[in-house]
């Protein structure tokens, strides 16, 4: 056999061996341990990047974990996980030529070095978003680097002002401001009419509404953050393959997905 041989079955085995390590995950969530989304870990970090992959190029999609004493045995950072990023990595791969990791995403704490590698993180429920010294510089380094961060699964103005606040101590002085169909992020590879954007939060409805923070507060400049406020495109993602959501809501949160991620790869 050679080298090459070698290495492609190599990289064969320890693909299958992934998926092997999801499905399993995924029948401990059909049993109950991760009823509603989430690997049912609580707050252990560790538990979730067992189901990490090694930085290979490729884009591999990024949650982001912070400590909670909300949910107990699934917090709400984790919600959708490991299942949205899956799903949401194969429609990448159908439709586009970025050619993401398949299989699922990496769990990432603000303060790892390693966000670096990537250039799009996740982050969910952020009205129980909390930070260290720490993570608050890493996190505000990586996005004043190049690095774009999705805000999703909120809503009500409580929620929408904490993420303000939080977002305070990681870009003094920013502006939160309330996007249109205008801008550039909602025709980067679907062009989104407001019919598109405006659809309800997966559990209490309402209308979406989108937020972002630019760079120096440029109404030209870079878009760093994305707010989703009253939606949850991880949940539409996350029960795409059920039947327990609208197959049209699931496609446009598809849509603002793919968007999002070439927004950033080209910005």
């Amino acid at each position: 056999m050679s080298a090459r041989t070698r290495g492609l079955a190599a990289a064969a085995l320890a693909a299958l061996l992934t998926l092997g390590a999801f499905a399993d995950l995924e029948g401990q969530r059909r049993r109950g341990r991760g009823r509603g989304g989430g690997g049912g870990f609580g707050n252990d970090l560790a538990a979730y990047q067992e189901y990490n992959t090694p930085y290979t190029g490729e884009f591999t999609f990024v949650r982001l974990y912070y400590r909670t004493g909300g949910w107990g045995w699934n917090p709400g950072w984790s919600h959708d996980w490991p299942v949205a990023e899956r799903n949401f990595g194969e429609i990448v791969d159908a439709l586009t030529t970025i050619n993401p990791r398949l299989g699922g995403g990496n769990v990432l704490a603000m303060d790892d070095p390693d966000l670096f590698k990537f250039p799009v993180a996740y982050l969910s429920e952020p009205g129980d978003w909390s930070m260290t010294e720490a993570e608050a510089d890493n996190l505000s380094n990586y996005l004043r680097k190049g690095g774009f961060l999705i805000i999703d699964d909120m809503g009500g103005y409580r929620d929408l002002q904490w993420t303000d606040r939080m977002l305070e101590v990681l870009l003094p002085g920013h502006e939160l401001v309330q996007l249109d169909v205008s801008h550039p992020i909602f025709d980067s590879f679907f062009h989104l009419e407001q019919s598109n954007i405006e659809m309800p939060h997966p559990y209490w409805g309402g209308t979406a509404s989108y937020w972002g923070v630019l760079e120096d507060n440029d109404p030209e400049g870079r878009l760093m953050v994305i707010v989703n406020h009253d939606n949850d495109i991880g949940d539409y993602m996350e029960w795409s393959d059920r039947g327990f959501v609208p197959i049209a809501l699931s496609n446009e949160a598809y849509k603002l997905g793919v968007n999002y991620v070439v927004y950033a790869l080209t910005h």
